[in-house]
């Protein structure tokens, strides 16, 4: 492996392939018979999806601020063309995400605004609001919270819903 995308392929394989044996088929049914369906899933706990972001993290420990974001954006997209979005790949997105929160910079706003349009799921967008983007805030210098407010500003006269509650949830808590 030589550049930062092989190791990213490579991570995001390790996390899809030990989800996929983690899986259980009752677990999956429930999350493909949620309102919408637009999820498909593997059917693998929580614990699970925690235990292989950690081993993934163990196993791949070099990952800089752009690795991380490279493979919470693969992990969060399409596991190959034609299928749906798996709810377990997602969670591990936000797993990685909160674990590593002090890479994560005022940049990454865009691309967590785009997880939180297209989550389709509560149980991805209360801990990618509360363990993901409250710590982001809380931990900017002044300069980037400034620029971090005008983005939360955006998100609450946005026609989305979830970045309406997400705007309100983060104007609550958080002192701009």
């Amino acid at each position: 492996m030589t550049g930062t995308a092989d190791v990213v392929s490579a991570a995001a394989e390790f996390v899809d392939r030990t989800l996929q044996n983690e899986g259980a088929w009752y677990r999956a049914d429930d999350v493909a018979h949620r309102p919408g369906g637009v999820l498909a899933s593997y059917g693998s706990s929580v614990g699970a999806v925690r235990g292989t972001v950690r081993d993934a993290l163990r196993k791949f420990k070099d990952l800089d601020h752009d690795a991380t974001v490279m493979l919470a954006s693969a992990l969060w997209g399409q596991p190959g063309p034609g299928s749906r979005p798996v709810f377990e790949r997602r969670l591990a997105a936000v797993v990685l995400l909160q674990s590593r929160v002090r890479l994560l910079q005022h940049s990454d706003l865009t691309r967590l605004e785009g997880f939180l349009r297209s989550a389709h799921a509560a149980d991805l967008t209360a801990p990618l609001l509360s363990d993901v983007l409250m710590p982001l805030l809380a931990g900017l210098g002044e300069r980037e919270r400034q620029r971090a407010r005008g983005v939360v500003e955006r998100w609450s006269g946005d026609p989305d819903p979830h970045l309406q509650a997400a705007a309100a949830a983060l104007m609550k808590e958080l002192t701009f």
